[in-house]
């Protein structure tokens, strides 16, 4: 269906799309979602989280050993203590071992089932967002939403944030451990560390808007790729490659400067870190030297307290590279967030009307409509189409005809007036029940690449082979499927490329009519058809109005003749109304329309130079 919207630019992404920067959301106002996604893994983190405890526990035996290996086996000779101390640092690293093993297959397949869900959820989400929020996004920035921004979510299930507490754990229990060998050393050292902890946590805040920024290049990036690839023929047509090569480019440049930018930030980090850690170790050699001579610590104790200080000092150096997966994580959980804050189309609280069976009255009611504020689409719209009759819409280009079908789809709500659907105001019905019963056949037929029969099957995947051939009969698919070896099972390609342009139309009106809609809506659907194809599913197109209240646009004024009523639509207004005959005997808008197109229409089989040889633009 061809919009009477202003086209779109193809450079950067449109102004009021999600890539749009808007205000970062607090952490508080994304702790909510976090618990969202936490809550239902509890008894998981729990389990993980015991698992944890007993895997740091395992791990201070191996510095705790040290002690007694220094100041009984080694200094004083005590080897019948060495088998314990043995066998305690092997059953304790074993079990290190093995609870390792274990989080990491929990916390990691719990992780991905988790991205997964999230997926699912955002995908669905968007799949019920209405039809303007489509106009203002590029398809690849909503595949960019769905596919990458929940990635770095598995942090905050996964193996990272479980890390990261353990390590926090491990350094409370080595303060204590530490504190009772040596308090000077210990608040010393703390008191370091505590000024490197604050100075690490307000580089997250400023990095923090980075990765944020790094999610929206990407998904105007795979936005512009998503087009180019999807409209590869315009490119080589026009041979465009060099341009779009540059624009992607580009794009690819904005995005390296901005992991660039996050890089930098995180190698000082890690620079100021591996600085800390040799100040720290520097301090501890000096004290640790100072106390032995003045018989304040023994040889054992400064060795097991250099070990534990490891434990006090890994969590600082865990902040940089955990630290930054959680804002990574934080930061694309906003974005997700944003997206999933957008209204559904039935989640209006005036959509309370469920039409279980609808005949088929639609009532425009002084409609009025506009798609951006002060610029009028249509102006004080108003007729009615009976249950069972066809209403063809003709005028020229960018007229209004294809905003007051989206209107009866419901693609698009009033600005003012009404459209009734046997007496239901379509403002306040739940379009999930109205649009199982629409049945719509668009200029730009759109095949998913997979077989024909999944194609046609797709407006009604519970159909039987005998309703679905019966449909393919009608539309004449039969006559060109099963030629091909295999038949209805052919490949179409991606949006129907290996069939021609008469192939694909035929398929979606044997899409429509196995729909079995109450109401039709034929936005072209014969525009890709040569006349003799056309000739050969008129009789298909016939069968699929019976009975059912039909909307038409044709560009060829000879295939409305039949129409109960045609509407003329100029600048959003109805400007003319009847059959063919009260209006061609009117010899207004629609009677030039119709003779200058019947006039261009014979002149092409004329020599040059005969007749008026004017192109006059006669779409309808």
């Amino acid at each position: 269906m061809r919009s009477d919207r202003p086209a779109r630019g193809t450079g950067k992404a449109v102004g009021a799309d999600l890539t749009k920067s808007r205000p970062k959301p607090k952490l508080k106002k994304v702790m909510p979602e976090v618990w969202k996604l936490v809550k239902p893994r509890a008894p998981l983190l729990a389990l993980s989280f015991v698992l944890m405890v007993i895997n740091r526990g395992a791990s201070f035996v191996l510095p705790l050993s040290f002690k007694p290996l220094v100041n009984q086996v080694f200094t004083l000779g005590r080897m019948d203590l060495l088998p314990k101390i043995i066998i305690a640092v092997v059953a304790a690293t074993l079990l290190q071992g093995l609870t390792s093993f274990a989080l990491t297959q929990m916390l990691s397949k719990g992780g991905q089932r988790l991205i997964s869900e999230l997926r699912t959820q955002v995908q669905e989400h968007i799949g019920r967002l209405p039809v303007a929020f489509y106009d203002e996004n590029r398809t690849g920035t909503l595949v960019a939403r769905i596919m990458s921004d929940v990635e770095g979510v598995r942090n905050l299930v996964g193996t990272g944030v479980v890390d990261f507490v353990g390590g926090i754990l491990s350094a409370m229990i080595a303060f204590v451990l530490l504190i009772r060998i040596n308090r000077l050393m210990t608040l010393l050292t703390f008191c370091i560390l505590l000024v490197f902890g604050f100075i690490l946590q307000k580089a997250f805040k400023t990095i923090r808007p980075i990765f944020r920024e790094r999610g929206k290049i990407n998904a105007e990036v795979t936005g512009r790729l998503t087009e180019s690839l999807g409209g590869v023929r315009v490119v080589k047509g026009y041979h465009a490659e060099a341009s779009e090569a540059k624009v992607f480019a580009g794009g690819v440049k904005r995005l390296l400067d901005n992991v660039v930018s996050s890089l930098t930030a995180q190698s000082i980090m890690t620079l100021s870190s591996t600085v800390v850690l040799g100040v720290v170790g520097g301090l501890v050699m000096f004290l640790g030297a100072r106390e032995h001579s003045l018989g304040r610590l023994d040889t054992g104790s400064y060795f097991t307290f250099t070990f534990l200080l490891a434990f006090l000092v890994a969590p600082i150096a865990q902040l940089v590279a955990i630290g930054t997966q959680l804002t990574e994580a934080l930061a694309g959980l906003d974005r997700t967030t944003e997206i999933l804050a957008e209204a559904e189309e039935d989640s209006e609280p005036s959509r309370v009307t469920v039409l279980d069976h609808i005949v088929g009255d639609v009532v425009f009611d002084h409609v009025n409509f506009a798609y951006e504020k002060d610029k009028p689409v249509l102006h004080d719209v108003s007729f009615e189409a009976k249950p069972g009759t066809v209403t063809a819409l003709v005028g020229s280009s960018g007229s209004g005809k294809s905003t007051i079908i989206s209107l009866v789809c419901g693609f698009h709500t009033t600005g003012t007036g009404r459209v009734l659907v046997d007496g239901h105001d379509l403002a306040s019905v739940r379009l999930s029940s109205y649009r199982e019963q629409l049945g719509v056949v668009l200029q730009e037929t759109f095949l998913f690449d997979g077989t024909i029969k999944e194609n046609v099957k797709f407006s009604r995947p519970g159909a039987t082979d005998e309703q679905f051939e019966k449909a393919c009969s009608i539309a004449r698919v039969d006559e060109f499927a099963l030629r091909f070896p295999e038949g209805f099972g052919t490949i179409v390609g991606e949006r129907g490329v290996k069939l021609s342009g008469g192939q694909r139309q035929r398929i979606s009106i044997a899409r429509a009519i196995l729909a079995d809609p109450r109401i039709l809506i034929l936005d072209e659907a014969t525009s890709s058809l040569d006349s003799e194809s056309e000739a050969m599913i008129q009789a298909g197109l016939s069968f699929l109005m019976q009975g059912r209240t039909t909307f038409v646009i044709a560009h060829r004024l000879s295939t409305i003749r039949r129409a109960d009523q045609i509407l003329v639509v100029e600048q959003g207004v109805i400007v003319e109304r009847g059959t063919h005959e009260e209006l061609y005997a009117m010899k207004g808008r629609y009677f030039d329309l119709y003779t200058r197109q019947h006039g261009l229409e014979t002149n092409l089989f004329l020599a040059p130079g005969e007749g008026d040889g004017g192109l006059v633009e006669a779409e309808a």
